[in-house]
């Protein structure tokens, strides 16, 4: 880098995005085979489309909404809440955001100073170690139990806890292990959080996509830690609606004006016409959340059944939930995660993510996406096979 250039040292201190980069290596590439990207293959249902359609049509998406977001989509969301979390929530402890990230991100410049500490489970999702560093915050890696399907190290987590920690930031169903942090844990957590007085700030985004009788817990839920949490969400994957950038937050009324003043710099307000998209999601039918929730079971369970064929090369835990997993590398020289990932997708066409995007804890291990169509991920395992074993 350019001496001269006059970079913050805390933008410097963020490592490129292994995800993106991925992508743009991929795109060098003819007929990829393409796992390395949470984004889904399905399109955003019609009724959904119709919604904002409509809004355009009668001419109400052209200004800024109220910077906390549109009434009427806030007191769906407080509908949804009690419905599907079991929080109890009012209009004004809500607000509608630029996806789960920048909920996120305002959530986390709100609460922690320059030199304040954030416990993050390891593996991460690799955003969230950017949200620490652009706020001039250090996260902290507590490793999660990978044998035990990458649950909470709670013991670690309360031993990581010092003077400069300010907050928990963790995400369940997890990106990028596919964990689902179970409700026992959570309680847990929530103990060590109250009695050294820190924030909880969650990511919720796969909260739909949960399988094998596990269930999603809000630790929002839990009405001692209403002054404590932070809960974020999104209609982005839910719906898949990735592109329309819009997510919400659950705060207490107390705070959403002090995460307000985050928001607004970064945004001013979510884009109006996917707030309307967002409305027509809360009040149709959410037959297309089902279906989402069926299709990703039916391609992590192909995923699965392809990586048993490769168990000389990978050793994987069953994802409990989102539409993601975090297979280990098994041979010698792959535990340069990205050397691996980048000769997978130059010698084998596939396209997959280095795990250590994720943390330290995630070398040697590398994301795979199975929120694709079927015939993507044969094709992928076609060739993973043929590079591999042939």
């Amino acid at each position: 880098m350019d001496r001269n250039l006059r970079i913050s040292e805390r933008v410097q201190r963020i490592e490129k995005s292994a995800i993106h980069e991925m992508t743009r290596l991929s795109k060098e590439i003819e007929d990829v085979a393409f796992l390395s990207w949470a984004k889904p293959t399905s399109d955003t249902p019609e009724h959904i489309k119709a919604g904002a359609i409509a809004a355009i049509k009668n001419g109400l998406v052209g200004g800024y909404s109220e910077t906390a977001g549109l009434l009427e989509l806030r007191e769906e969301i407080v509908k949804k809440l009690k419905r599907d979390n079991n929080i109890d929530a009012d209009v004004s402890e809500i607000l509608v955001t630029v996806g789960a990230i920048e909920a996120i991100s305002a959530a986390v410049m709100a609460v922690i100073d320059p030199g304040d500490e954030v416990i993050l489970p390891s593996p991460t999702y690799s955003t969230h170690i950017r949200q620490v560093l652009i706020a001039s915050g250090k996260p902290v890696f507590v490793p999660t139990v990978e044998d035990k399907g990458f649950s909470l190290n709670l013991d670690g987590i309360e031993k990581a806890i010092t003077p400069k920690t300010k907050a928990i930031l963790y995400c369940s169903p997890a990106n990028p292990t596919g964990a689902v942090f179970k409700e026992k844990e959570l309680r847990r957590l929530a103990e060590v959080a109250l009695k050294n007085n820190l924030m909880v700030i969650t990511d919720e985004a796969y909260e739909y996509f949960v399988y094998d009788g596990n269930k999603h817990f809000s630790i929002g839920s839990i009405p001692e830690m209403k002054r404590n949490a932070i809960s974020c969400f999104t209609f982005t994957k839910t719906y898949a609606m990735t592109g329309w950038r819009v997510g919400y937050l659950h705060a207490t009324k107390e705070l959403v004006p002090q995460i307000l003043k985050a928001h607004i710099p970064f945004a001013i307000c979510a884009p109006a016409v996917s707030q309307y998209a967002a409305l027509a999601a809360l009040k149709g039918s959410q037959e297309c959340v089902t279906q989402f929730r069926e299709h990703y079971l039916r391609t992590r369970n192909l995923m699965c059944d392809r990586l048993d064929r490769l168990n000389s090369i990978f050793a994987y835990q069953k994802p409990s939930g989102s539409y993601l997993m975090f297979p280990k590398i098994l041979i010698p020289d792959g535990q340069d995660s990205a050397t691996f990932c980048k000769k997978l997708l130059r010698e084998a066409k596939v396209s997959t993510t280095p795990g250590i995007a994720f943390g330290p804890t995630g070398e040697a291990h590398l994301r795979l996406s199975f929120c694709v169509t079927e015939d993507e991920i044969n094709k992928a395992f076609d060739r993973l096979e043929e590079y591999f074993i042939s």
